[in-house]
């Protein structure tokens, strides 16, 4: 393990103390905990090919443009609103 200092207000400290002492753990511990569910959900989620593409079917279809040569001409309002 990697020994740091870190700053808490008291009422983190106070908080974190009750929280020890009520599940039986060290404070540095609840600390680990909490980075360790901090980073955990900060990362980019990596999706596997089956899970992007069943994502990607799941808006097919969803949206309607109004336009009926989307299919022929999409390249065309692509760049037309990315000019924009």
């Amino acid at each position: 393990m990697v020994r740091t200092q870190i700053q808490l207000t008291e009422k983190q400290w106070k908080t974190l103390k009750a929280l020890s002492h009520q599940q039986g753990v060290s404070v540095a511990e609840l600390i680990r905990q909490s980075v360790d569910d901090y980073t955990r959900k900060a990362q980019p989620k990596h999706l596997d090919a089956d899970e992007k593409r069943s994502r990607i079917m799941a808006v097919v279809g969803r949206h309607r443009s109004g336009l009926s040569d989307v299919s022929i001409n999409h390249d065309r309002y692509l760049a037309e609103d990315y000019m924009a």
